[in-house]
């Protein structure tokens, strides 16, 4: 058992048909037919969102993503039209809200793994693989790659796990010329943002995107791209293979919840705890951190 542990009631705002409440974010169609999409301050952790949220979280995951689309348009489009507030929209919702093309949304999350971590190094220590790609001996948590490999999964629903699949299963799922173009965009923008993250001494371990397609057909980024949810950003300067690395981004959520302190049984059927303001206070610090790092500018 999974999922939220307080799900919210969504706000109702004139103008906007409200479509589906997300871990983070609430989607609302506008009268235009166009996506709007709001991120929220919440976090998940171990499949639950939590019932504590991380203060500017909502809005750093959406300037970063909008820091990012920046760079990466010349590669693939994305999906966003407008950051301009809709009409009778709340105050608080300024730069947390995207006005968004409406997308036929690809069911796969597009994983690029350029180190082994997670649900790969998992798989790595049982058969060698990840998602079916063979990788040498040797390797350890925290390894780099030999060079960036696609490593898809299949988009999970609220509460539930995303599984790891093979290349050949996203083919027969959504056709070859699909399945190959994902897997081309996916690695050249990890290529680009590792590259962009590199120089400012963050190793980008690995990171999903989701694609769509436009009326035309052609494949859109949407979502957001390259946060502290989606990515694994660890400082290049303490990276050590062999032991888990520090990273920018919830750690410090997961290790309370895992912690003697929070009283909590992972194993268990009962919801996580609401988290002490410590913890909420170190994870928003890692956040902005890594906003300013990247983007090179402070936060305001």
């Amino acid at each position: 058992m999974s999922g939220f542990v307080e799900k919210p009631e969504p706000l109702q705002v004139p103008g906007l048909v409200h479509l589906h409440t997300g871990k983070v974010r609430e989607l609302y169609q506008n009268a235009a037919g166009e996506l709007v999409m709001v991120a929220s301050d919440r976090i998940s952790a171990y499949d639950w969102v939590l019932p504590t949220e991380i203060p500017d979280k909502g809005r750093v995951l959406t300037q970063l993503s909008l820091w990012w689309f920046d760079r990466l348009t010349d590669l693939v489009p994305n999906h966003v039209l407008s950051t301009e507030l809709p009409a009778g929209a709340p105050a608080d919702w300024a730069g947390r809200t995207l006005v968004c093309k409406s997308l036929q949304m690809i069911p796969v999350e597009c994983v690029a793994r350029g180190y082994l971590a997670g649900s790969g190094l998992a798989e790595y220590e049982q058969s060698r693989t990840v998602c079916g790609i063979g990788l040498p001996e040797g390797l350890a948590d925290g390894s780099e790659l030999p060079g960036p490999i696609f490593t898809p999964a299949t988009k999970a629903a609220v509460g539930d796990h995303d599984e790891n699949v093979s290349y050949e299963e996203v083919a027969r799922q959504v056709g070859v010329e699909t399945a190959a173009l994902l897997r081309q965009a996916t690695l050249a923008v990890y290529g680009r943002a590792r590259d962009i993250a590199r120089e400012r001494g963050i190793i980008l371990a690995d990171t999903k995107f989701e694609f769509g397609l436009g009326a035309d057909g052609d494949l859109i980024i949407a979502d957001e791209v390259l946060t502290p949810d989606s990515s694994r950003f660890w400082p290049a300067a303490s990276w050590q293979p062999g032991q888990p690395q520090p990273s920018y981004d919830k750690q410090y959520v997961r290790d309370w919840l895992t912690s003697p302190a929070s009283g909590w049984d992972r194993r268990s059927e009962q919801p996580p705890p609401a988290l002490p303001q410590e913890v909420v206070d170190a994870t928003r610090a890692k956040y902005l951190e890594a906003y300013e790092l990247l983007t090179g500018t402070p936060w305001s």
